[in-house]
């Protein structure tokens, strides 16, 4: 049984590594509405994140930020926009699409396994 395993393994690297395969993320659309004050502290957290600004709008008193993020930089959010803008922000959060891991990323994955 485990000879079958290390078999399935070195030939799945194998063919992984030849066929030059690329490692996909989900990328959320998030929305953040924040008083304006708070807005830097807003978008160094996103590009913290590897976020990508889509777009901001403004009032007022409010300015609402739209990026792509990873969902895998996403964990963790809620607790540093609230210690960022000191509670006064929210964010909404929905799937966008699939992207390609960068290369950096994507080798520590797969030295990983």
């Amino acid at each position: 049984d485990i000879a079958f395993q290390a078999a399935a393994i070195g030939a799945f690297r194998n063919a992984y590594a030849k066929a030059a395969a690329v490692i996909l993320e989900p990328i959320m659309r998030v929305g953040v509405e924040t008083p304006l004050k708070f807005q830097g502290n807003v978008f160094a957290s996103l590009n913290q994140r590897r976020g990508v600004i889509i777009s901001t709008e403004e009032d007022q008193q409010f300015s609402l930020i739209e990026a792509d993020v990873p969902l895998s930089e996403m964990f963790g959010y809620a607790t540093d926009l609230r210690s960022a803008t000191q509670g006064r922000a929210n964010y909404s959060m929905e799937f966008a699409k699939y992207s390609e891991v960068p290369a950096s990323i994507a080798d520590a994955i797969i030295k990983k396994q």
